[in-house]
C-alpha cells in the first residue's frame, strides 16, 4: 500500500529524529591513552604534532589538557602531571578539567610513545567523522528549509566546498622529503626537456616565442595572462589551448595510444562555445569569423572550413560555457574530467567573471578575487596541471602615454600579483595607433596634414601584425618581452618570422 504525503513526512521525520540520538563518533578511551602518553614521556607529542590539535577532541577537557601539555612542550618545558597542575591552576582551569585527580588517573591510562601516534589518528579520524556528520545535517537542512536562499544546484556546490575544505584540513601527508628524491625529479625534469624538441619541459603552447621563455607550461603552476580589452587576450589564448592540445594528440599517434593521456579544459565564462568554436576554425582555416558568421564564404573556403574543422575534431579540448562558474564548481568539472579523460591544462576566461564559492560572503571585491585566484592555484596544485587565467586590466593604463602594462595595472593586483607563479601581459601598439589617425580639420594647411599622415602611415607600417608578449613575472625565471605576429582579420597569434612576415608567420 502506497504512503500518503503525510505518512512520508512522518516517516522523513522518524528517520531524522532516529539520526539526531544517535551518539557522534568518539574514541575517549583514546584521548585518555594518548593524554596519558604525553603526560608519561613528552617524546610522544612529537609522533601527533603535525596532525592533531585541541579542538580535535571529542571531549573539551581533554583538548583543554592537550593544550596546556603543547604549550609547555613546545617552550622547551617539561609537561608531566606536577607542572601541568601549577599551570592549570594558574591560568583557573584546573577543577575545570577534573582536577589532580583526573591528572593521575590519565597517567595510569597511558600507552608506550610507539602507540601514541596510532591513538592520535583515532582521535583525528573520530573528528572527521563528527565533521562529516555536522556537514550532512547542514545539507539535510538546506535542502528541506533553504534557510540561505540557496537553489538545489548551489546547495551541491557549497556540500562540495564543504568536503573539500574538510579534506584539505585533513592530516597532513607532507613533510620532508630526501634530497636525493628531489634531486631524481629534477633530474627527470632536465632530461624530459634535453630529449624535447626545443628544451620544452613542460605543456608546449604551439607558440615557439612562449615555449623558449618558459619552457611550456608546467604543472601546478597558475599563469595569468592579462591586457586591456582589444587585445587579443582570448585569442591568444584558445591559441595556447590549441597548441597544447595539438601536442597531446601528436604525442598519443606517436606512441600508438588510442586516445590522448589528457585534456585541455576551456571555461568560457564570457562567449558561448559555438562562438569560441567558430574562432578556433576561423584561425585555423585563415577564414575571418566575420565572413563565416554572415554566411559569404566561396566553395573553396567551405571546403577549407571543413577540412579543418575534421582536424580539429581529433583534438581533446572540451569547453564549459557555463556563465558566472563558482569556483568551487570548477574545481569538481575539472576533477570529473581528469578522472574521466584526464587533465593537462585548465584555461579560464576570464578570472574576474568567476565567483567564490556558495555560502562565502566575501567582505570586498579584492578579497573576493582573492578567494578565487586562490581557489586556481589549489586547483593547479591538487590536480598537477597548469592553470591559464585570463585577467582585465584596470583603466589607469589609458592615461599614460606609454600604455604597455605593468603589475600595479592588474585589477586588484596584489592578490592576482602574489598567487600567480607567472603573470604576462598583451600589448598592441598598432591598436593604440590606429585611434591617433591625424584628421585633415585638426590641421591649418594641406602641408602640415600630409607630413602628419605620412608620420602616422610609417609608423602604422612599422608595428603592423605585431603584438608584444610580456612576462612581467616568473616565479621560475626570466622576465622579458617577445614579439607574436597577430593577423586582426583571422584574430590569430603566431610566431612572427620577420623574413617572410608577409607569407605565414608559422
Amino acid at each position: 500500500m502506497p504512503l500518503t504525503t503525510e505518512s512520508a513526512t512522518h516517516g522523513r521525520a522518524d528517520s531524522l529524529l532516529g539520526l539526531r540520538l544517535r551518539t557522534p563518533p568518539a574514541n575517549l578511551e583514546a584521548e585518555q591513552a594518548l593524554l596519558g602518553a604525553l603526560l608519561a614521556n613528552n617524546k610522544a607529542y612529537e609522533r601527533v604534532s603535525e596532525f592533531l590539535a585541541p579542538e580535535h577532541f571529542a571531549d573539551p577537557v581533554h583538548g583543554r589538557i592537550f593544550a596546556a601539555i603543547a604549550r609547555r612542550i613546545e617552550r622547551g618545558q617539561l609537561a608531566n602531571a606536577v607542572t601541568l597542575k601549577a599551570d592549570l591552576e594558574a591560568d583557573g582551569a584546573l577543577e575545570e578539567v577534573g582536577g589532580t585527580a583526573y591528572l593521575a588517573q590519565l597517567v595510569s591510562a597511558m600507552v608506550g610513545v610507539v602507540n601514541a601516534a596510532e591513538y592520535g589518528r583515532v582521535v583525528h579520524d573520530c573528528w572527521l567523522r563528527r565533521q562529516l556528520v555536522e556537514i550532512g545535517e547542514e545539507v539535510v537542512n538546506r535542502a528541506f528549509g533553504d534557510a540561505e536562499g540557496l537553489d538545489a544546484s548551489e546547495q551541491i556546490e557549497a556540500a562540495e566546498q564543504a568536503l573539500f575544505e574538510l579534506a584539505a584540513r585533513g592530516p597532513n601527508e607532507g613533510g620532508f622529503i630526501a634530497f636525493e628524491r628531489a634531486l631524481t625529479a629534477a633530474i627527470e625534469g632536465a632530461e624530459r626537456a634535453f630529449k624535447s624538441a626545443g628544451g620544452v619541459a613542460g605543456l608546449p603552447t604551439g607558440l615557439k616565442a612562449i615555449d623558449s621563455m618558459m619552457g611550456g607550461l608546467h604543472a601546478s603552476d597558475l599563469v595569468i595572462l592579462a591586457g586591456r580589452p582589444g587585445m587579443g587576450k582570448t585569442a591568444l589564448a584558445t591559441r595556447i589551448a590549441l597548441g597544447a592540445a595539438k601536442a597531446l594528440a601528436e604525442d598519443a599517434r606517436r606512441v600508438g595510444a588510442r586516445k590522448p593521456s589528457g585534456a585541455v579544459a576551456v571555461f568560457s565564462l564570457e562567449m558561448s562555445a559555438e562562438q569560441l568554436a567558430t574562432r578556433l576554425l576561423a584561425e585555423e582555416a585563415r577564414v575571418s569569423s566575420d565572413r563565416i558568421r554572415r554566411g559569404v564564404l566561396d566553395q573553396r573556403d567551405f571546403r577549407r572550413f571543413v577540412e579543418v574543422s575534421r582536424t580539429l575534431a581529433a583534438y581533446p579540448i572540451y569547453i564549459d560555457d557555463t556563465p558566472a562558474l563558482t569556483i568551487s564548481a570548477l574545481r569538481t568539472r575539472c576533477r570529473r574530467l581528469k578522472r574521466t579523460q584526464g587533465l593537462s591544462l585548465v584555461v579560464v576566461d576570464y578570472l574576474q567573471l568567476l565567483r567564490p564559492a556558495p555560502g562565502t560572503r566575501p567582505e570586498s571585491r579584492v578579497l573576493e578575487i582573492s578567494q578565487i585566484t586562490q581557489g586556481l592555484k589549489a586547483i593547479a596544485k591538487e590536480l598537477a596541471v597548469p592553470v591559464l587565467a585570463l585577467s582585465q586590466l584596470s583603466r589607469a593604463v589609458e592615461s599614460r602615454e606609454d600604455k604597455r602594462p605593468q603589475l600595479s595595472d592588474l585589477r586588484e593586483s596584489g592578490t592576482i600579483e602574489q598567487d600567480a607563479d607567472v603573470v604576462m601581459f598583451l600589448y598592441r601598439d598598432e591598436y593604440y595607433l590606429q585611434q591617433r589617425q591625424p584628421k585633415e580639420m585638426n590641421y591649418d594647411n594641406e602641408d602640415k596634414y600630409q607630413a602628419a599622415l605620412d608620420k602616422w602611415q610609417k609608423d602604422m607600417e612599422r608595428v603592423h601584425n605585431l603584438a608584444e608578449l610580456i612576462v612581467a613575472k616568473q616565479r621560475h625565471g626570466p622576465t622579458g618581452k617577445r614579439d607574436l605576429f597577430f593577423e586582426a582579420e583571422f584574430t590569430r597569434f603566431a610566431d612572427l618570422d620577420r623574413d617572410h612576415q608577409g607569407d605565414d608567420a608559422d
